[in-house]
């Protein structure tokens, strides 16, 4: 199988797109790709670390400055050529948006060309890139059922996200491995690959407090944080500036504190961890507030705004949830109801069924 995927921007739109890839490698060994991403932002350097054939393109979103706003509409029109004329010389039997507008221009000129298409919605909100690119594509795979009212029904599958899978694969790990107590609770940091300036701010009045407390703290503070912190000594916290082994940490962790984005989203309902959920408020459409509200009303996290993100109100929630065996037991219940753990499989259906149809070419242009 020859398969053109695009994806950029964040992690949340990347490594979902990784997921997929190795979804379809471990169905057919033999299969190539091509991942076309932009020429400044995560994926330029992350996809080619993983050896996966990249494409460079210069594109930015969309501004409300009319200046950065004609730019952006310069470079699409540029792009969208050469992302034609690539397209045209893989000859992929699919081609897959996973967000960010870098998919834009790479989903529009295949579905012109007449290849089969689709798209992976990871939010609540739809993005502006999908919300237009829903009319040219074959197929619509969504994370999160509120995301449902965006799409057309007869073309959008509930597939949930699949980075859900790859956490269900993971092996726990050894507390002992990060100089933690297998015998205590723990309670994980993290805001996102990048960290939180804001959040790390009042995290430096908190973190002595947690002294007092009887589960342990791992901090995940954020490579551009950490010199904040790296002096700071107290007994039951462990602070780091990054995990490369996150997904094995969060099958050994009681609670995590933590953004709202998709791919967090989909690894704690997948194994049911309870959640402080902290939404960025710097999101397109705040789209990570409702994302939250999804388990906040299933009654699977607890909401802590940002504005609101203070030593008594985050120390008071973790306490609530730690300390009351019946309110823990049912948020995780209820995370687990609302966790897909057959994402990557549900998604490849798609992909077998739409190239199953189309894969001699002959449709294209």
């Amino acid at each position: 199988m020859r398969v053109i995927i695009s994806a950029g921007g964040t992690g949340g739109h990347i490594y979902p797109a990784v997921s997929i890839i190795n979804k379809i490698k471990e169905y057919d060994k033999n299969s190539e790709f091509l991942y076309i991403g932009t020429t400044n932002r995560m994926e330029h350097e992350i996809i080619p670390n993983l050896g996966i054939p990249y494409m460079g393109i210069e594109i930015i979103g969309l501004s409300k400055n009319i200046f950065k706003s004609i730019k952006s509409l310069k470079l699409l029109l540029k792009s969208s050529k050469i992302v034609k004329k690539k397209i045209k010389e893989f000859n992929p039997d699919i081609v897959i948006g996973v967000g960010g507008y870098v998919t834009f221009p790479v989903i529009y000129e295949a579905h012109k060309l007449g290849y089969k298409t689709m798209i992976h919605e990871q939010n609540s909100i739809a993005g502006k890139s999908n919300k237009i690119l829903k009319n040219f594509v074959d197929k619509i795979a969504i994370s999160l059922p509120g995301s449902i009212k965006y799409f057309p029904k007869e073309k959008t599958v509930f597939t949930g996200n699949p980075r859900s899978s790859e956490l269900i694969k993971a092996k726990k790990i050894d507390k002992k491995e990060l100089g933690l107590d297998n015998n205590k609770k723990l309670v994980l940091i993290v805001m996102g690959s990048l960290g939180s300036m804001t959040i790390n701010n009042e995290l430096l009045d908190i973190v002595n407090k947690f002294e007092r407390k009887d589960y342990e703290v791992l901090l995940v503070t954020g490579k551009n944080y950490y010199d904040k912190f790296k002096d700071i000594n107290v007994k039951n916290v462990k602070i780091v500036s990054f995990l490369d082994n996150m997904l094995n940490v969060l099958k050994s962790c009681d609670l995590i504190v933590t953004r709202a984005g998709a791919s967090t989203i989909a690894e704690i309902t997948a194994i049911g961890l309870p959640s402080i959920l902290v939404p960025s408020p710097y999101v397109a459409n705040n789209h990570q507030y409702y994302n939250a509200m999804e388990l906040v009303n299933a009654k699977a996290s607890v909401m802590l705004e940002e504005k609101d993100f203070k030593s008594d109100s985050l120390l008071e929630k973790i306490d609530m949830i730690l300390n009351n065996k019946n309110l823990y037991k049912e948020m995780h219940e209820n995370a687990l109801k609302l966790g897909l753990t057959n994402s990557d499989e549900e998604i490849l259906k798609i992909i077998i069924e739409l190239v199953g149809s189309d894969q001699s070419g002959s449709n294209h242009k």
